[in-house]
């Protein structure tokens, strides 16, 4: 990655948001360039000495969508996708722009987003990888369930998913079980680690581990995910609510990917000192 330069003397604006309490810092690049460091994010990232954040989104110009979107994971790792984060990013640019439909350019590819009414932004987070060489597996097989203890699911959603079907969800210890399966060796990128609980027809509590960052209130890919992989296994249809620790989000499979719904919060706006930028480019 780039090294940090702006060190303009009004220092760096920001803003915080969340999406169901899964919370990020944007940097909004699109009238001048942000270059973003691995110092930086880790700076940010520390909930003590920085801002704290799950995921940290860059919004860049793009020749062919409203906007360009990057995601940084809080130990600096990237990801293609970021669900939560994409939903609050095209809200603001929604009420911003004053528009009712947008088109987002990711790592993931090009994702629809819209107006859904009621507060409510939903997103397309573009068609589910379901095979093993696409989610990436380390290895060729069925990813209807892996050869792993509680026989998971794993999913591609321009990140990995493992996603485990359990009796009951509050009870699975997420701090130890998550970061075990993290590291499996069938998934050679890490991946994002799910416990789902089938509560009624077409109703979903899920809790997530997410890779780079730990235990978070809620995930936006990984209910896709989960909403693929009971949809897949016959366990619901594909059309699904999923309740999060941190609230509800409502997953559609459709022909043309999975489209998901739910709340976002704009919390503050706020600017990165110059003596915190020059810090973090030490």
């Amino acid at each position: 990655m780039p090294a940090m330069t702006d060190t303009a003397p009004d220092g760096l604006p920001f803003f915080k948001m969340h999406g169901l309490g899964n919370d990020f810092v944007v940097i909004d690049a699109r009238a001048a360039p942000r270059p973003v460091s691995d110092r930086l994010v880790a700076a940010l990232a520390d909930r003590h000495r920085g801002v704290g954040f799950d995921q940290l989104a860059v919004i860049a110009p793009a020749p062919e969508a409203d906007a360009h979107l990057t995601f940084y994971n809080a130990d600096g790792s990237t990801s293609a996708a970021c669900g939560n984060a994409t939903r609050c990013i095209a809200r603001m640019i929604l009420d911003e722009t004053g528009a009712t439909a947008l088109r987002l350019s990711t790592d993931r590819g090009l994702l629809l987003a819209e107006d859904a009414g009621d507060g409510l932004t939903r997103v397309n987070m573009g068609q589910p990888q379901t095979l093993w060489s696409e989610v990436p597996l380390a290895e060729a097989m069925d990813t209807l369930e892996l050869p792993i203890e509680g026989t998971p699911t794993a999913t591609g959603m321009g990140n990995p998913h493992c996603t485990f079907f359990v009796a009951d969800a509050e009870a699975i210890p997420l701090d130890t079980f998550g970061p075990r399966y993290e590291h499996h060796p069938l998934y050679p990128q890490r991946t994002n680690v799910q416990v789902a609980q089938i509560v009624g027809p077409d109703h979903i509590r899920m809790r997530v581990w997410e890779r780079g960052v730990g235990v978070t209130l809620a995930s936006g890919s990984s209910s896709c995910a989960t909403g693929v992989a009971a949809a897949r296994r016959g366990l619901t249809g594909r059309k699904t609510r999923i309740d999060l620790d941190g609230g509800t989000l409502w997953i559609d499979w459709r022909e043309d990917g999975v489209w998901m719904t739910g709340p976002t919060m704009t919390v503050f706006e706020g600017r990165l000192t110059p003596q915190f930028l020059a810090e973090t480019a030490r």
